[in-house]
């Protein structure tokens, strides 16, 4: 829970009473969050053990102003008025306050009360509704929209926001208006993940006929079409009318890649100044910049390494025999003469820009020299545009069990990863399964069951951009499920153990779930036995098979049947009956916990008399299971070893 809200770290929570506090506790455990009661309750929080807590001395007013500026994450459990009159002083802007939540005294609702979209206080509510079983309250109109709001669009691809009236094309999404959306760089993939209906109109004539005349006077007319709003996601700098009526906004997606050459000891001062009047002749935003790029051996220099350490840019170095293949339009021999490569800024900028592409990224803007008089040092400074944009973010696989499929039997914790990751993935059944958990914006993959491979390496894929990716299997992850699958494909990747980030979300798996329906059946040493043979041979499934029939295991038989795989499930009947007695219970649950829900017991004799396939989970008791009253079970021993266990174990 901690690692899934690092997003709010330090969270503080904020209770007055010691109920409130009590309520808080739990919460602060397993989010990280620290709680903060005020001195007229410590004795409260020694006698009741509360951990974790710390008192405040002074007003609440007094001690929140102190925490303000420093915790991007406020929990309360307050009267909301009281929460609203506390913080209303030090708001600032919701590009900068942080998330403040409002958790209620009876923990039924959690209240989405301040910074909801850029401060991430929705996303907080979610989370904690989901860890406390309440409901949450999230009144943004995006969210009743079922869309991703306006100002949180690029999150995820790590866009920066620009110039723009946010609010009113906030306004115009919520008021059901059409809204333009011209889309010149970052990726698209959040245009498929958009709800039917959608206010959006992507791509117009009018609009590409112009294109050229716009970007040239950095301007942009209002006249493209009849919608209400626009949106541009672009690298460009453009300059919205103080006079227009339409509201408009740009998201920058991070896709220019700065080349640098500079001599030894050129300061950071004049590295700035260069690269923003090439932006500013270009008509190109400095939020959209991905990186800086250079020669190996500047890999020390003072100015780049400040600069990238202040601006929290990537500075990525090339050897000069790397620099030296890449084509430029300005070669110089006495560069070449002076570091081996006869291009250093352009060559960096474009071999940069076209790392992991498919193709080679095109040079956006030729090399310009600059010095500045009085200073030493001068700077060369070549732009690339490259095809995916750079996220900024480590990303992270959510390898997640969603148990038998009702909502109500998954843990809080894995509902809690579907409800925050960017981007879910799983077999369509799963995915609809758990759809309730998921939120406007977030990117659903559903693959064909038979696809498990491709699952795991689009996974992989986004994860390794930058996203945080949930892997959905059903059950338990890690027992024939994704999570082995993602691991192994990690492996063969060279992964190093720790980026991207993974976390596994156990989940209540079939044959506990089929246990749970019938008894308790597995009460005694048990194992679990896969039928199917498209991963495994099947000469070595009946080895297990017989194995578990002569050691007298309780046995469950997962993918008993399939259309195309008919005989298994009879050959595994007829290895028991060599070492079972045919009226050893078994259980044969489908689609356990679900509304299509089937339960039969019966007998190891009658096993193929009952409908079986995929969705069932076939339980073989071992020699001292007996069925009582419609119910399974097998002894565990605390009354004494049953007569017959005994004879046949010896």
């Amino acid at each position: 829970m901690v690692l899934l809200l690092g997003d709010f770290q330090p969270l503080a929570a904020i209770a007055t009473t010691p109920t409130g506090a009590q309520k808080l506790q739990p919460l602060c455990q397993s989010t990280g969050a620290t709680l903060w009661v005020p001195e007229s309750l410590s004795d409260v929080v020694e006698t009741r053990a509360i951990a974790s807590a710390k008192v405040y001395r002074g007003s609440l007013k007094d001690h929140l102003a102190t925490l303000w500026n420093t915790h991007r994450g406020f929990v309360f459990c307050l009267a909301s008025g009281a929460v609203v009159r506390l913080i209303a002083p030090l708001l600032q802007d919701k590009s900068s306050d942080p998330a403040v939540v409002v958790v209620d005294e009876n923990s039924q609702f959690v209240i989405s009360l301040c910074s909801g979209h850029q401060g991430g206080a929705d996303r907080l509510a979610q989370a904690i509704a989901l860890t406390i079983g309440a409901t949450p309250v999230l009144t943004g109109a995006s969210a009743g929209l079922g869309l991703p709001a306006v100002d949180m669009l690029g999150v995820p691809f790590g866009w920066n926001r620009g110039e723009g009236d946010w609010t009113g094309v906030s306004a115009a999404m919520a008021r059901g208006e059409r809204v333009q959306v011209i889309q010149e760089a970052g990726s698209p993939l959040w245009q498929g993940h958009l709800p039917e209906n959608n206010p959006f109109d992507f791509g117009f004539p009018e609009y590409l006929a112009s294109q050229s005349e716009m970007v040239e006077s950095n301007q942009e007319p209002d006249n493209l079409n009849a919608s209400q709003a626009r949106i541009w996601i672009s690298p460009t700098q453009r300059r919205f009318s103080s006079e227009s009526k339409l509201p408009k906004v740009q998201w920058h997606p991070r896709v220019l890649w700065v080349g640098i050459g500079c001599e030894r000891g050129t300061s950071k001062a004049l590295i700035e100044t260069a690269i923003g009047q090439v932006f500013e002749k270009n008509h190109l935003a400095q939020e959209a910049i991905a990186g800086i790029a250079t020669i190996d051996i500047k890999a020390d220099e003072v100015g780049l390494v400040e600069l990238c350490r202040d601006r929290h840019l990537p500075l990525r170095t090339f050897p000069a025999d790397i620099l030296r293949s890449v084509s430029v339009p300005t070669p110089s021999a006495v560069v070449e003469a002076e570091v081996g490569t006869p291009s250093v800024a352009e060559a960096a900028a474009i071999h940069a820009a076209s790392v992991g592409a498919e193709g080679i990224a095109p040079l956006k803007v030729v090399k310009q020299v600059f010095k500045l008089e009085g200073q030493p040092g001068a700077v060369t400074v070549a732009i690339a545009q490259s095809e995916q944009e750079y996220t900024g973010r480590t990303g992270c696989l959510l390898l997640v069990g969603t148990g038998p499929g009702k909502l109500d039997q998954m843990t809080p914790a894995a509902q809690t990863a579907v409800s925050g990751a960017d981007a879910i993935i799983g077999y369509s059944l799963y995915i609809d399964l758990i759809s309730p958990l998921l939120r406007p914006g977030q990117i659903v993959e559903a693959l064909p069951i038979t696809q498990e491979r491709q699952r795991a390496e689009r996974a992989i894929e986004l994860a390794n951009w930058g996203l945080t990716v949930a892997v959905v299997s059903s059950g338990d992850c890690g027992i024939y499920g994704m999570a082995g699958l993602v691991m192994e494909e990690l492996q063969v990747k060279g992964w190093d153990g720790k980026t991207p980030g993974v976390q596994v979300f156990p989940g209540i798996t079939a044959l506990q779930a089929a246990a749970s329906r019938v008894g308790a059946p597995l009460m005694h040493d048990f194992c679990a036995i896969s039928l199917s043979d498209l991963l495994t041979p099947w000469e070595v499934i009946e080895k297990r098979l017989t194995a578990a029939a002569q050691a007298d295991f309780v046995t469950a038989l997962y993918n008993p049947r399939s259309q195309t795989r008919t005989q298994q499930i009879a050959i595994a009947q007829t290895i028991f009956l060599q070492y079972r007695d045919r009226h050893t219970p078994v259980a044969i649950v489908k689609s356990a916990y679900r509304e299509d829900e089937q339960i039969t017991l019966i007998t190891l004799e009658k096993l193929l008399d009952t409908p079986i396939d995929m969705l069932t989970t076939v339980l073989i008791g071992n020699s001292s299971t007996r069925t009582h009253a419609d119910w399974m079970i097998t002894p565990r021993g605390y009354l004494g070893f049953d007569a017959g266990f005994d004879a046949k174990i010896r």
